[in-house]
């Protein structure tokens, strides 16, 4: 994996496509979601925590947010909703990433203003199809 991910810069990829912020404090799974999302075809920015992701999200307007749920400090939940009552940011869908996946996990999960939740281990495919369904390629 990580000879892959050190040759994935010099990799051809769309300069003007569409920005997602990756949060998840694991390192191993940040960095599969985002080598996956930019071979894809998507810029991608990251971050390990969720007080670090509002900054971001604030700074940079990503098209997209995949984030975790289970963070110390600032959770994704907490993230999620906060992104969604600020009219500057309500309108960037949230694709949550989570271990926890019982039917009151994903419920908070919408309840919080997430479009799509995928359970952990992630499958690397199905995550780019629903980031593929929410952000439709522009011709």
């Amino acid at each position: 994996m990580t000879a892959l991910l050190d040759i994935a810069p010099t990799l051809p990829r769309t300069a003007a496509g569409p920005m997602v912020l990756v949060v998840d404090d694991d390192e191993g799974v940040r960095d599969l979601v985002t080598f996956k999302l930019q071979m894809a075809g998507y810029r991608t920015v990251t971050a390990a925590d969720g007080c670090t992701a509002l900054t971001l999200i604030g700074e940079t307007r990503p098209d997209l947010v995949v984030l975790d749920i289970a963070m110390p400090g600032l959770d994704g939940l907490s993230v999620c909703y906060r992104m969604h009552a600020d009219p500057a940011t309500a309108e960037i869908p949230v694709i949550m990433l989570s271990g926890m996946a019982t039917e009151t996990d994903i419920d908070l999960a919408y309840v919080s203003g997430a479009e799509e939740y995928l359970p952990k281990p992630v499958n690397p495919g199905e995550l780019v199809r629903r980031v593929n369904w929410l952000l439709p390629r522009r011709q």
